[in-house]
């Protein structure tokens, strides 16, 4: 599956951003959706996941009451599967670029995710 990420951009502390990925093909009841983001010369961290059928959610503790992972399942064959993050209360150390992923198992392990977009960049700052 391909997936393409947007919505990054330069904000205030406390304020909002949603990046939203569009996944090539629809993904429901075959891949896990996530959102990792790094900075520069450091590893990927996990931000959050949800499962293939939405049920189950995982966040890291840095990010949780904060930041909201949803997804949208395509209606029909032609559509195509999107998953959201919408990020609340952003902070400086929320800056680094957001990748999303698709993957097998629902984990916080990048390694285990076959599937990413390109990146985007996300800057909090005044």
């Amino acid at each position: 599956v391909q997936l393409q990420a947007s919505g990054g951009g330069l904000v205030q502390p406390g304020g909002s951003l949603r990046l939203s990925c569009v996944a090539s093909e629809r993904t429901f009841m075959r891949y896990t959706l996530a959102w990792f983001r790094q900075l520069p010369g450091k590893e990927r961290d996990f931000v959050a996941a949800v499962s293939w059928t939405g049920g189950t959610i995982y966040y890291a503790d840095s990010v949780r009451g904060r930041f909201t992972i949803s997804k949208v399942v395509a209606p029909d064959s032609n559509s195509k599967d999107t998953v959201y993050l919408q990020m609340n209360g952003l902070k400086p150390e929320d800056t680094a670029i957001y990748y999303c992923a698709a993957g097998g198992p629902l984990t916080r392990d990048p390694a285990e995710y076959t599937s990413w977009g390109q990146g985007t960049q996300v800057t909090v700052s005044s």
